[in-house]
């Protein structure tokens, strides 16, 4: 549809566009920024309101976001291939940009100064970035623009057919948007309060156009990662958000494990990997020190890299691989070839580990936003939220590793291994000071909030994944349907089987968001090498066991393209 055969009422845009120019003018009486500060931010405003005008003047059926159309069609996006792509190019894919995204983690922004706020760093491992590189908002714009989309879609409050092709390619593109608008959203209040420009680059420019340098890196790196994310899903195998975590998290595990180097600001000798530590300690510790003087209690559970974690990250593999490979599997036979048979696999984690990824993000951004309203110069003076410590407080004393200390952000922030939860509980005499100020009875009811909240959380994110993805009874009927297949005694039509699988699919899905949201908050509590946390270790172990499962696939299809029309490749 060409843009001006899109039916359009400016009338309608009246309202909303004018509510921006409002929201403009109120910043600007209350901040009377600078010359550039005011200009840059009002080409901002002006895009917004521009993205307002486009989908609020929209008059046709359907969804408003409809009226985006013409922007989503000039978005840069990766080619969808035309027919199969073979095995090893999309393995030579996948390596590139796995490459490609390293490559990224070790480029520093330029122009960044040396004292820096890392709002992320509960959650780097997760998100899959580096602090201070081009990797810096990792793979948060993204994931957080799918959880809107899905949020939204998923209460009605977007009016979208996720089954009607047109409305689909919609839905797309809408979350292309978001994430650009989501990497602005992340990268000005972090650049505008916490990752300040170097003062060389200050005198050469001035402030605004250095931060502004930082920003246009921020957003290009985002952007990139998008892009790779696209080329992976479309020209790799499996994902590209998926990966990218893979690779994070098992440098970290790598690292945590081997490194020689002593952890930064120790000011001790002792390597910082627990193998090293282990060996260290042996070395250089008499039986004295060994028993009363406390190397076995400190190679077992002292901080970064305990014998515990190690057996914690060991702990949480194998329960993962065990729970990964669990399914129901359902008869199927050939409506036409008798004795071709076989059976669809119903996974007991159905919904994947997507919806631990989705939650791990919100909580991240819960934290970010919190952190903002607490210490940011300009945010603390807000109204309400602003330094107000039921939303979250923080101690920052640690420089970039701020901690929350009361409020939401407290509640709702991860238990990073025993000794932020249980070692004070059980010895609190001894290991009081990990409590910090809190009482028992605090310390307990945040094990129960994080508990139900990545419980319930990727629940409710499990259902809008299997729902946005074609993967509810109706869809995966029509495609058992669509390969030939029947369920053996029943009637070939796709809504017998559509109700055969409702007795299975919506019960699986709310068991496998329980189950992974369970094991992810239980492994964090557990705790992991190389602070890559329990959540970073489930996905990892389950994002590789897909990636096997999916190049097995491949090399069938590679092998017999008959099944390519089953799983929907042509």
């Amino acid at each position: 549809m060409a843009e001006t055969d899109i039916p359009r009422n400016p009338r309608q845009a009246i309202g909303p566009c004018l509510f921006m120019i409002i929201l403009y003018a109120l910043w600007y009486n209350w901040k009377d920024p600078e010359i550039e500060a005011a200009s840059l931010m009002g080409i901002g405003f002006v895009i917004i309101t521009w993205l307002v005008y486009m989908g609020s003047s929209y008059s046709g059926e359907g969804s408003k976001l409809h009226g985006l159309k013409p922007i989503i069609g000039r978005m840069p996006t990766i080619k969808k291939p035309d027919g199969h792509v073979h095995f090893r190019t999309k393995m030579t894919w996948t390596l590139t940009i796995l490459i490609v995204y390293f490559a990224m983690t070790n480029v520093a922004i330029y122009g960044l100064g040396g004292e820096t706020i890392d709002l992320f760093s509960q959650y780097r491992a997760i998100l899959a970035g580096a602090s201070g590189s081009l990797m810096h908002l990792g793979i948060g714009p993204i994931v957080t623009g799918s959880i809107i989309m899905q949020l939204f879609t998923g209460a009605k409050i977007i009016n979208l057919d996720l089954q009607n092709p047109k409305d689909k390619e919609i839905y797309q593109g809408t979350q292309k948007v978001l994430v650009i608008v989501m990497i602005i959203v992340e990268s000005v209040p972090q650049v505008f309060g916490f990752l300040e420009p170097s003062p060389g680059i200050v005198s050469d420019v001035g402030l605004t156009w250095a931060r502004m340098t930082i920003i246009t890196q921020l957003a290009i790196g985002s952007y990139l990662v998008f892009l790779m994310d696209e080329s992976v899903s479309k020209w790799g195998i499996g994902s590209g958000i998926s990966l990218f975590i893979a690779a994070g998290v098992s440098q970290a595990i790598f690292t945590g494990t081997l490194n020689w180097e002593p952890a930064p600001g120790s000011g001790t000798e002792v390597p910082s990997g627990t193998l090293p530590m282990i060996l260290w300690h042996i070395k250089n510790s008499s039986t004295y020190d060994l028993g009363e003087g406390g190397a076995y209690e400190a190679m077992l559970l002292a901080p970064p890299n305990p014998i515990v974690a190690l057996l914690g990250t060991l702990v949480v593999f194998f329960i993962v691989v065990y729970v990964e490979s669990s399914r129901i599997e359902l008869p199927l036979a050939h409506g036409k070839v008798r004795g071709a048979r076989g059976r669809y696999p119903i996974r007991l984690i159905y919904a994947s580990n997507i919806p631990v990824i989705l939650m791990a993000a919100l909580l991240a951004n819960v934290n970010m936003f919190a952190l903002l309203f607490w210490s940011h110069p300009g945010m603390k003076t807000w109204p309400i939220v602003g330094h107000n410590w039921r939303l979250g407080a923080f101690d920052t004393t640690d420089g970039s590793n701020p901690v929350p200390t009361m409020g939401l952000a407290y509640y709702v922030n991860r238990l990073a291994g025993l000794q932020d939860w249980f070692l004070p509980l059980v010895s609190p005499e001894k290991y009081g000071q990990y409590m910090g100020d809190h009482e028992p009875w605090q310390l307990l009811l945040h094990i129960l909030i994080y508990m139900g909240i990545m419980v319930i959380g990727s629940i409710i994110f499990a259902k809008f994944w299997i729902e946005t993805t074609n993967m509810g009874p109706e869809s995966v009927a029509k495609q058992i349907q669509g390969s030939g297949m029947q369920i053996p005694g029943f009637r070939r039509d796709p809504r017998i089987v559509e109700k055969v699988l409702e007795r299975y699919i919506p019960t699986v899905t709310v068991f496998s968001g329980a189950m992974v949201g369970f094991l992810a908050a239980g492994a964090d509590m557990i705790g992991t090498v190389g602070q890559s946390s329990g959540t970073g270790v489930l996905l990892t172990v389950g994002i590789m066991i897909r990636m096997y499962e999916q190049i097995g696939k491949e090399q069938m299809m590679e092998m017999h393209p008959v099944l390519r029309s089953f799983f929907g490749e042509e």
